[in-house]
């Protein structure tokens, strides 16, 4: 059991942003079960409130990169997944928990990944229209991922002390 919290917790704590990409493919039963992680994200009320599209067709990809603001790379990732939610009370909630899962269960794979912000971009809406999606779902995000081409350092975070607070206060 120590062994599995030890790696849990390594997950956890060296996840990076990963913007570059090596020019390999990810296997599609390892993208599904990244995604089958996904709709195992806390969601309010448990109204699952997300659709998860997968993108590898390059010509999308490189649209989608020019329309975001702050994700060229998408373009040159092999996967981009966009994560979407219908507008229910919780949805930014729910769908950040979703984006959140992607994010770790890439991690547990060896990939890397880069969380694109999504809703309330000015892009958002032309996204969703491009990818075909419905109205009445909002984009939560874009997830770039892929096998990092290089190693990423870790950048410096504040330290628990900085962060952490007990009520009441302990001494």
């Amino acid at each position: 059991m120590e062994k599995i919290t030890g790696e849990v917790l390594k997950v956890l704590k060296e996840r990076r942003s990963i913007r570059r990409y090596k020019k390999e493919e990810v296997p599609e039963n390892i993208v599904k079960d990244i995604i089958d992680c996904a709709r195992f994200a806390p969601t309010a009320r448990n109204i699952q409130p997300w659709k998860f599209m997968v993108i590898t067709d390059s010509n999308l990809k490189s649209k989608i990169a020019r329309i975001c603001d702050y994700g060229k790379f998408i373009a040159e990732a092999p996967v981009c997944v966009a994560i979407f939610c219908e507008d229910t009370k919780y949805y930014i909630e729910d769908g950040s928990a979703a984006t959140t899962y992607i994010l770790l269960a890439a991690k547990a794979y060896g990939l890397g990944s880069c969380w694109v912000a999504g809703d309330k971009k000015p892009y958002a809406d032309e996204i969703r229209q491009l990818l075909n999606i419905p109205d009445g779902y909002k984009l939560i995000s874009l997830v770039s991922i892929g096998y990092p081409e290089e190693p990423v350092p870790t950048p410096p975070k504040k330290s628990l002390n900085d962060v952490l607070l007990f009520l009441p206060v302990r001494k």
